[in-house]
């Protein structure tokens, strides 16, 4: 492969190499771009022409069809993470940068606007969703208040303004997104857990947290529910039992579920974990989903 991603962050073993890949309902999958580095966290553009993934702090789009991917602009941000949303007019990239704070960038790309808030103890913003409106980011907060170590869900306005508090919790969550009607807030959270590290999928009510309810309960550790822009299916990642967090290099599997929890089936099993599909790549016609996985050869 010609095009040369920026270095930054984890590497691939030798002879791995990461493909982003798109897959439909009845598990038919497709390749459509191959990497020898680490390539993150497909998200869909609404004209479902293009996918944008992260490498080596920066942003790429890549039309779903496959070709050589194209930089975005993101200014003076070059430390961005694999947490990135977009918003529903496809106008605005929303980002979260090493520096603990969440930016907007223009899709066409250009100068970021910081949209998170400065705190007096340490609170570092890890975005994962939009509300359907477009008006709303829901993100998780590394507090640590007294030096104690808490990951909690907030809401925040898209043009700025207020934190939001949606959990108040001892346990790590993570992967907040909400619902296509804008009533629920989907999550996973050690909350039910035996064990440190074994996460389930959580649902709460998007205006103040209420109404909490676990919709996994098997012996998968599982992470990072995603809602398909119809409202019919949740996609989530499978760890095996006993995994703590959401590492790389695990076999893992991509599974559906009803949004109340139901119906749940194994759409594929691979080689992947961080980066697979840390924010929500469903088609905007609820078709397909992009993840990438990282096979060794």
């Amino acid at each position: 492969m010609s095009f040369r991603f920026p270095r930054r962050g984890r590497s691939l073993a030798p002879g791995q190499r990461a493909e982003l890949t798109l897959i439909d309902l009845d598990g038919r999958s497709e390749v459509i771009f191959t990497a020898d580095e680490v390539i993150e966290a497909p998200n869909w553009s609404p004209d479902r022409e293009t996918l944008v993934f992260n490498s080596g702090g920066r942003l790429f789009r890549i039309a779903v069809t496959g070709g050589t991917p194209e930089p975005i602009d993101t200014g003076t941000l070059a430390d961005l993470n694999n947490d990135h949303v977009l918003s529903p007019d496809g106008s605005t990239i929303y980002v979260s940068s090493d520096d603990g704070h969440l930016y907007a960038v223009p899709f066409a790309g250009g100068t970021p606007r910081r949209v998170s808030n400065t705190h007096a103890t340490p609170f570092h913003y890890y975005l994962h969703g939009i509300s359907p409106d477009g008006e709303t980011l829901t993100y998780v907060a590394i507090e640590q208040p007294s030096g104690q170590r808490r990951v909690n869900v907030f809401t925040i306005p898209a043009r700025g303004g207020p934190d939001r508090r949606l959990t108040d919790l001892d346990v790590p969550n993570d992967g907040p997104e909400f619902s296509p009607d804008g009533r629920w807030i989907y999550f996973n959270s050690e909350l039910a857990a035996s064990q440190a590290g074994h996460a389930q999928i959580f649902r709460m009510h998007a205006d103040h947290g209420s109404a909490l309810e676990q919709l996994t309960f098997d012996s998968f550790v599982n992470w990072f529910p995603h809602l398909s822009p119809d409202g019919k299916h949740v996609s989530v990642l499978s760890y095996p039992p006993g995994t703590t967090g959401h590492p790389p290099d695990k076999d893992v599997q991509l599974r559906l579920m009803a949004p109340d929890g139901g119906d749940l089936r194994v759409l594929a099993s691979f080689f992947g974990g961080q980066g697979t599909i840390n924010v929500n790549s469903w088609s905007p016609d609820s078709r397909r989903l992009a993840y990438v996985a990282y096979p060794l050869c």
